[in-house]
Order: structure tokens, then sequence, then C-alpha cells
């Protein structure tokens, strides 16, 4: 007899059991969901939209840390003790998002088992991210480091039909997420359209031969 599968857990399930702290947002595109410096007294999940985050140096240098989707958390260090926030939140489009103060998300992790089970998946596999974003920072060029994050903009390695990379994403925002220069990101954008691993085609699409640049030695 076939094993029965197990249904896929749904956050947004849980979080509907958050009572007074938890407050549903419709923030616009480029609206700032809070600033480097802010208190940090909430946790964020998104349920549509993109939202940024970015740092800036004491010398003035902003760069991107991070792109989040769907069915992402973000905020989260306030759960570990952090009282200030070290990032900046900011929607890259129309989004909706749900705020759970952090008082009633530790309630609902320690009431419901399998979502701080789920919650802690999320924070393992966002912890692994960091790594191998910091080993990738330190070790590969620019141009490795720009193919890597075009194929993890368009979903390669995850489950599912990899899409196209959103237009939304500016050659100057992919600049700061690899710590380049935006005239280096257009060098190599070129690069990859003239050797077919990229094309734009109603938005940027980005096709699995991009591999070869990131295992290239």
């Amino acid at each position: 007899m076939a094993r029965k599968r197990t249904p896929a857990f749904n956050p947004q399930t849980f979080l509907s059991k958050v009572g007074s702290g938890k407050t549903s947002l419709t923030p616009p595109k480029k609206q700032v969901l809070y600033s480097q410096g802010d208190a940090a007294d909430a946790v964020f999940y998104i349920q549509r939209g993109k939202i940024k985050l970015s740092v800036v140096s004491q010398q003035g240098r902003e760069a991107v840390i991070a792109i989040l989707e769907q069915g992402s958390f973000f905020g989260e260090s306030c759960l570990a003790g952090l009282t200030v926030r070290t990032a900046t939140a900011t929607a890259l489009e129309d989004a909706s998002l749900v705020r759970i103060d952090k008082d009633a998300m530790l309630h609902v992790l320690h009431k419901e088992p399998a979502f701080a089970e789920l919650f802690m998946s999320y924070l393992l596999a966002h912890s692994i991210r960091i790594q191998e974003d910091l080993v990738d920072q330190l070790f590969n060029s620019s141009e490795k480091r720009l193919a890597r994050i075009l194929l993890l903009l368009a979903h390669f390695g995850k489950e599912g039909k990899p899409e196209p990379v959103v237009a939304k994403v500016s050659q100057e925002m992919l600049a700061e997420m690899i710590g380049t220069t935006r005239s280096r990101v257009s060098f190599f954008m070129n690069k990859f359209r003239k050797l077919g691993f990229i094309e734009y085609n109603g938005g940027l699409h980005v096709h699995s031969s991009l591999l070869n640049i990131v295992l290239h030695d």
C-alpha cells in the first residue's frame, strides 16, 4: 500500500492563530518597513511581493544583502535578543505582509510545535545561505558572483520550474549585491547574453548553461 503523503505545512495557518500581536500590512513599492538602527521589536512574514534588505556602512556605501520573496520571514533577529535593526527593509514591489510582535511570535513558537519546527528549518536554511554568500564573496570573482546571484534569483536548484528574473532587479542593485560596480555588471551581462546564457524577452531569462560560469575554475 502506498504511503499517504503528508500535506505541505502552511505557516499562514499557524500565523492565523496569533492574537492581538499580529498586523496585516500592504506596503507599496519603495516603502521602507524599518531602517537600520530602528528598534527591533517584530518579525515579518511575506505573503506576496519582494523585500530588499540592505545595509549602509559608516562611509555611506550601501550593499544589498538579500532579496526575499513570498514565504520568507525577516526581522527575526529580535528573537535572539538584538534590540536594534542591523539592516533596512524596503518593498521592491507592492507587497502583502504579516507583522508579528516579538512577544506574540515567541508565544506562538512555544504554543505550536509544528510551527516552531518549520521556523527552525527556515532559520537553518537561511544560515546556510549566509555562509554560502560569505564564501562566494571571499573567494569568487565578481563574474562568478553575478552568475550565482542570477541563478538564485531564477530559482535554479529549487523545486518547481525556473522562472525569469524580475526586471525590477536593476544592474545597480545587482552591483550592490555582489560588491562591484554597475559598469562591471553591465560588461558581464553583455558577455552572458552573447554566450547565450541569458536573454531579454519580456524580462530577463536565465538559462541553466549559466552554471558553466559558476563551475568553471
